[in-house]
């Protein structure tokens, strides 16, 4: 019998996320082990009036490639993929690996290559949504991979998936409604300041957020959600950050990362495990070097580290910066083949100021 909650998580991901109109073109992308979720979702998508295609990969197929492909291959991205960030009204992604660390002992160069060649997807995905014109979705299908990289049980993590989507409400949509109500009274807070000062035990840093937008992260990219986010000013990074919750890239793990930013540009990095991801990364161009995104965690749902950015990047407590590409939408200016993610937590003796104001202390916004 089909788990009902990942009924409900199809209707977050269908009726509130997308919100799939009749006519809507709808790429799914995942994995087959995510069939249960594709299925549910398949036949919402149906039911809406809207045209679902099946982008389906094996688990292990990222391995296959870059062990088997050429530069030629690793060079070429995936046709229809692109065709469909192009023309379609709609993406619903599912990540759904089997094994998560598949990707660890792959070159370097070659995943820089690779992504190298699917950045015109990126870029697609980042324009037409600012534009409006496509509603893109990322969730996750709970496998034992995931579990196990959460070091936890399979049948704990998929209660703490659904439990950090809701999908275990009887109305999840209303409730994902009622977040964007209540964190937009955060962002009314702060948007139309200027200066951002972050100071605790790993984090020393200013920015400047004048005439950028915060946006209301309350299920519409991401499922689960719970953040707001900007991007800074491009030049106006400065200071210092350890990252105190591992840095995960394309399945690799770089912990301990440390940065030091000068006019907005990383001048020193270090990692204390996997600095040669670090390093090669920030040269993949020169937006790798600067700051897209700046953004602060609000789902206290999410009360551990997973190892999975979609629900670490929102731990309530936490704020996240991403190296290389930012959303247009915000404002933000930069461009890079990269988005990475970085999370820092802010619960202990640690505050956010704005323009003179304390607006979060240890972990809470102060309203």
């Amino acid at each position: 019998m089909t788990d009902p909650r990942i009924d409900k998580l199809a209707q977050i991901l269908v009726d509130h996320s997308a919100r799939i109109q009749p006519g809507d073109r709808v790429a799914i992308e995942a994995t087959i082990a995510a069939a249960p979720l594709v299925r549910a979702i398949y036949d919402l998508i149906l039911q809406r009036g809207g045209h679902p295609s099946l982008l389906l990969d094996l688990p292990d197929q990222d391995e296959i490639l870059f062990a088997r492909a050429s530069d030629e291959q690793l060079d070429t991205f995936p046709t229809f993929r692109k065709l469909a960030y192009d023309q379609f009204e709609s993406r619903i992604r599912i990540a759904s690996a089997t094994n998560t660390r598949g990707l660890s002992g792959v070159d370097p160069l070659k995943l820089k290559r690779r992504q190298k060649a699917l950045a015109p997807i990126l870029e697609a995905q980042m324009r037409r949504g600012a534009e409006g014109a496509f509603k893109w979705v990322t969730t996750l299908y709970p496998t034992e991979g995931y579990a196990m990289e959460a070091e936890t049980s399979l049948k704990d993590f998929e209660d703490f998936v659904f439990r950090a989507c809701h999908a275990d409400q009887d109305d999840p949509v209303a409730y994902w409604k009622e977040v964007e109500k209540q964190q937009q009274k955060i962002i009314e807070r702060i948007e139309g300041h200027n200066q951002v000062i972050l100071r605790g035990p790993n984090v020393d840093l200013n920015l400047s957020i004048k005439g950028r937008k915060f946006m209301n992260g309350n299920g519409s990219h991401n499922m689960p959600d719970g953040e707001i986010f900007t991007g800074p000013v491009e030049d106006s990074v400065n200071g210092w950050v350890r990252f105190s919750f591992p840095a995960i890239y394309n399945g690799v793990m770089v912990e301990g990362v440390e940065l030091t930013f000068t006019n907005g540009k990383v001048a020193q990095a270090k990692a204390a495990k996997n600095q040669a991801v670090l390093l090669e990364m920030i040269e993949s161009d020169p937006g790798a070097r600067y700051v897209g995104e700046f953004a602060l965690g609000t789902n206290y749902e999410i009360d551990r580290f997973s190892h999975n950015i979609l629900f670490d990047e929102k731990i309530g407590g936490s704020f996240h910066m991403a190296l290389g590409a930012g959303y247009p939408e915000t404002g933000s200016k930069n461009k890079s083949i990269i988005h990475w993610d970085m999370i820092c937590g802010l619960n202990d003796d640690s505050e956010i100021v704005v323009d003179g104001e304390v607006i979060y202390r240890d972990g809470k916004i102060v309203l």
